[in-house]
């Protein structure tokens, strides 16, 4: 028996890199992962059936989570919930408005938590996934030129969801953050990458090693289980230079 049997796990953005590979681990924990996607159908499927193969149970639910009206439909599809992991962020990709970053990596993830909390019985978990240069936005003289807006937004939805954990202890709903450097293989690494030719090296030798995406999932997935203080955050493969 998993550490999550017959309990429902929802991840965003759970169709490629982190997201699905945390969803095949929590699946092996027995859970039924539902595997949101925002446009990425074809990938969405191959994760559920990746995991139906290995007897795993897993459906998936497209919403793109910064229209609240997508985020209503998910959850009424989802319905009673154990865990949520707030995967999805985002804000390097080409042609988004400027607002984007804060409307993807602060106010949908607030969203999200607030209507989860009705779906959510006394001793379940929401999970936020941010990244160092996020994290340490407000303190490190460390910097990513190109990533440094995304960061100031992931920072702002970290700071957001922290001033909620008031709420999510009177609902008996811990929350824990899982920050990590760069992982190698992530959408996010090869768009800095394409933007600033080197920077993966740079990382990799700054850090000393960056972990891979199935290494950084792991960590993710133990966020998810394990006996740990709300309010916790998880900084997996250490903080190297930034902190």
């Amino acid at each position: 028996m998993g550490k999550l049997t017959d309990q429902t796990v929802l991840i965003t953005g759970a169709s490629r890199g982190i997201g699905a590979a945390t969803a095949r681990l929590l699946a092996g924990e027995g859970a039924h992962v539902v595997v949101n996607y925002r446009d990425k159908a074809k990938r969405a499927h191959a994760v559920v059936a990746e995991i139906a193969a290995s007897g795993g149970s897993a459906t998936a639910v497209q919403a793109d989570i910064t229209r609240a009206s997508d985020v209503d439909r998910m959850f009424a599809e989802v319905g009673d919930l154990a865990v949520l992991v707030l995967n999805a962020s985002g804000g390097l990709e080409r042609d988004v408005d400027p607002d984007y970053a804060y409307r993807l990596n602060r106010d949908a993830q607030v969203d999200l938590a607030t209507k989860a909390l009705p779906l959510m019985r006394e001793g379940g978990r929401i999970v936020y996934i941010t990244s160092h240069p996020a994290h340490f936005a407000d303190t490190s003289s460390e910097s990513l030129d190109t990533y440094a807006p995304v960061a100031r937004s992931k920072r702002a939805g970290e700071d957001a969801l922290r001033a909620m954990i008031p709420a999510f202890t009177e609902c008996g709903i811990d929350f824990v953050t899982v920050s990590g450097d760069m992982i190698e293989g992530t959408i996010t690494a090869t768009l800095l990458e394409r933007a600033q030719p080197g920077t993966i090296e740079q990382r990799r030798e700054a850090a000393g090693g960056l972990l891979s995406v199935e290494e950084f999932a792991a960590h993710v997935a133990e966020a998810a289980v394990a006996d740990i203080e709300t309010g916790q955050v998880i900084l997996a493969g250490g903080p190297g230079a930034w902190a």
